[in-house]
């Protein structure tokens, strides 16, 4: 499985894994589906939704 990075768009983190999916979710990333979800990394989308990405990175990988 690849490695996920903060620099992947929220669809190519759910293409490696759709099981984050969960994890997205109970962070408040409910549009995981709509247009911006395919083009913005997860370092943008946290910083968006005013959450710590190294947190996120650390919920990701324990997986």
């Amino acid at each position: 499985m690849a490695d996920i990075t903060k620099d992947m768009t929220i669809g190519e983190i759910l293409t490696v894994n759709p099981g984050i999916a969960p994890i997205l979710m109970a962070a408040g990333m409910h549009c995981l589906g709509c247009p911006s979800a395919q083009g913005e990394t997860l370092e943008e989308a946290a910083m968006v939704h005013g959450l710590d990405v190294d947190e996120l990175m650390k919920q990701i990988k324990a997986l």
